[in-house]
């Protein structure tokens, strides 16, 4: 058989062709990287995080540290529970700004080092999930307060001296009589202060952190009463859990769900049942496919150039293959004397397309029903080949 040499086309994208499509996603990426560096070494300076005794932001407690220093209460931030525990002592007040981010062994263990320390632990708006081991017999209830300035209608001094103070929040119940319940809303207390059942020390919950924030601490009696309760020992020891805290990996029997909020669960089966109803209504079929007429005529050549875009762009070189040998062996057919039906059939086109060329029947059958090609520059070097053998018949 004689074949055709064609100059092959490459179907590899040059350089300038690569950098033509991509800067402009280059260029948004280091428009971003760029925007992420600006904003935080802006916001590198004074801020830390929500009640951050170091924090100058809104949220921040650097105000509320700065004032227990001029009353000389030193004030120590820890980020681990190890630091946490052994700071506990007579002389100590430590504050929890996150009861509920506590693992349930980082919570025994803190109770455990606190309980008969004869100091002072202060839990920041503590929930179920951490009252029941660092406040035993205190209860939170569902509703919280729809009041955040409230009156403090207890005999705690602290409390008496400050008046009304930001304390609205998370409500609780204690089953503790000796336990002083103050500020109350709807009536359910929004602190409590329980003393230890040995010893000088107590426990003080706290439903709100807002007597704690910079741009809170000058409204009501808010600095009042956060002085007093944080400043009643010479040492404040400021916990605010962190995950890179070692001991956070200890999760216990929980299993990775069991440590998912339930909104992250609820909020993905949300997800799960929206798509299925989009796959639904996008996958509707309301009776049997009409076929319609195109509203303008297309080229020939633009059907062939768009079928082949959409392959190049799936990379679906055995489809492509397939396509191009099957027609041509569709076309080849009438020309040799064998029947459209036996058309794809080798023993019977391939015999007589070897006696039309009385070429090699091996290379015939490689070309006309072998493999797909293995990358672009093969499946081109294919097509060049089909059309080569096809012009060859005809001039036979």
């Amino acid at each position: 058989m004689t074949e055709a040499t064609l100059t092959s086309t490459s179907a590899s994208p040059t350089a300038r062709q690569v950098w033509t499509r991509t800067r402009g996603i280059v260029l948004a990426v280091v428009i971003l990287l760029a925007a992420a560096v600006a904003i935080a070494a802006i916001r590198s300076g004074a801020q830390h995080g929500r009640l951050d005794p170091r924090s100058a932001d809104p949220y921040g407690s650097r105000a509320t540290a700065e004032l227990l220093g001029d009353r000389e209460v030193s004030t120590r931030v820890v980020t681990t529970l190890d630091e946490a525990r052994s700071a506990a002592g007579a002389d100590t007040t430590l504050l929890v700004a996150a009861p509920d981010l506590l693992t349930d062994h980082q919570q025994a263990d803190l109770r455990a080092a606190t309980k008969n320390s004869g100091g002072r632990t202060i839990l920041i708006a503590p929930d179920s999930p951490s009252l029941g081991t660092l406040a035993p017999g205190v209860t939170a209830d569902p509703a919280i307060s729809f009041h955040s300035t409230l009156s403090p209608s207890c005999d705690l001094p602290a409390a008496r001296r400050a008046g009304s103070a930001d304390t609205g929040g998370i409500r609780y119940s204690t089953s503790d009589p000796g336990a002083d319940v103050c500020y109350p809303s709807d009536g359910l207390p929004t602190l409590l202060r329980i003393p230890a059942a040995t010893g000088n020390g107590d426990t003080v919950v706290l439903g709100a952190p807002d007597i704690l924030y910079n741009n809170r601490l000058d409204k009501q009696g808010n600095a009042s009463l956060a002085l007093q309760l944080l400043g009643s020992r010479p040492h404040l020891v400021w916990y605010l859990p962190s995950l890179s805290d070692t001991s956070a990996t200890d999760a216990g029997k929980k299993t990775f769900l069991d440590l998912l909020p339930s909104g992250w669960l609820w909020g993905t089966l949300q997800l799960f049942i929206a798509a299925g109803l989009a796959a639904l209504w996008r996958a509707r079929r309301l009776g049997p496919l009409v076929p319609e007429r195109l509203p303008v005529a297309i080229r020939a050549s633009e059907t062939v150039e768009g079928r082949a875009r959409l392959y190049r762009k799936a990379n679906a070189r055995d489809r492509a293959a397939t396509a191009l040998r099957s027609t041509t062996r569709t076309r080849l057919a009438p020309l040799i004397g064998v029947s459209p039906a036996q058309a794809h059939a080798p023993e019977a086109l391939l015999p007589a397309l070897s006696a039309r060329l009385a070429g090699d029947g091996q290379a015939l059958h490689a070309l006309l029903f072998g493999p797909p090609p293995s990358d672009d520059a093969a499946l081109i070097s294919l097509a060049d080949q089909l059309d080569a053998l096809e012009r060859e018949v005809r001039r036979s």
